[in-house]
């Protein structure tokens, strides 16, 4: 496994997330990007908010993420399975990471208005929930807070 699990993966994996955040700055979506990775290190899925281009309230980064990775896997259990995201999961994401059955989130930047794994709730570690995953926070962390003030600062500008 290797460099699956360590810090500089961490960093790695977090770049190929904020390449999906990219990709929906570019399409005028809130810039948030996710990246599953199987236990052996290979990413499995990938995903960035669509939730403006498919007229869906549920196709946020991480679940296309989720979707993607349970297709290539065969499974809806993604066990042993990191997820790296740009941004802190709302309720309905680290619902759907406690369901997956992930092993690790990695995010970049909290979201103190919706976010339930450390800034509003802390799904990720509640014990009557069925799944606990761990958590690192703070990764790339300047980079993921950018994209989201370009975005509204674009918003705000009318572009």
């Amino acid at each position: 496994m290797g460099d699956a699990c360590g810090v500089g993966a961490d960093e790695k994996f977090m770049d190929l997330a904020i390449g999906q955040a990219r990709q929906a700055l570019k399409r005028d979506e809130v810039p948030v990007g996710a990246v599953v990775v199987s236990p052996s290190g290979d990413v499995v899925g990938t995903g960035h908010n669509l939730r403006e281009s498919l007229v869906d309230p549920t196709a946020h980064a991480e679940i296309m993420a989720l979707r993607e990775a349970g297709e290539a896997i065969g499974d809806w259990r993604l066990v042993g399975c990191s997820v790296y995201v740009t941004v802190e999961p709302c309720p309905m994401c680290a619902g759907a990471l406690v369901n997956a059955r992930i092993q690790k989130l990695v995010f970049g930047v909290r979201d103190p208005k919706a976010g339930a794994v450390v800034s509003l709730f802390s799904l990720a570690s509640d014990d009557r929930l069925n799944h606990r995953f761990e958590v690192v926070e703070g990764v790339r962390e300047s980079e993921c807070a950018g994209l989201l003030r370009e975005f509204f600062r674009r918003l705000r500008s009318g572009r």
